[in-house]
């Protein structure tokens, strides 16, 4: 079965050939590297990593660490949410001047 990668809950499909799949992340890390010339994007860096850590186990580490670390950003700051409502609920407001 060939590789997908999923963004956005779309799937793509990638080339069974290895050799293929990491020619097609290093052109477009290369790629995004000239961003500022027109056709191509910064944004073409990390799709380009997102394709290369399927094959490359360095790549792929370094995605899941990026990965473990936004989820826990995003845990940490709906704590802080919670916590700023439940205080905010709990304060007596005092409209009456």
């Amino acid at each position: 079965m060939a590789p997908k990668i999923r963004i956005f809950d779309r799937h793509w499909h990638l080339p069974e050939s290895k050799p293929i799949r990491i020619a097609i992340g290093v052109l477009l890390v290369a790629g995004g590297l000239v961003g500022f010339l027109p056709v191509v994007g910064f944004w073409m860096i990390p799709l380009g990593l997102l394709v290369l850590s399927i094959d490359l186990p360095i790549v792929r580490r370094w995605r899941r660490q990026l990965t473990v670390w936004w989820h826990r950003r995003n845990e940490e700051k709906g704590e802080d949410r919670d916590k700023d409502q439940t205080t905010a609920e709990s304060s007596p407001r005092n409209d009456k001047r």
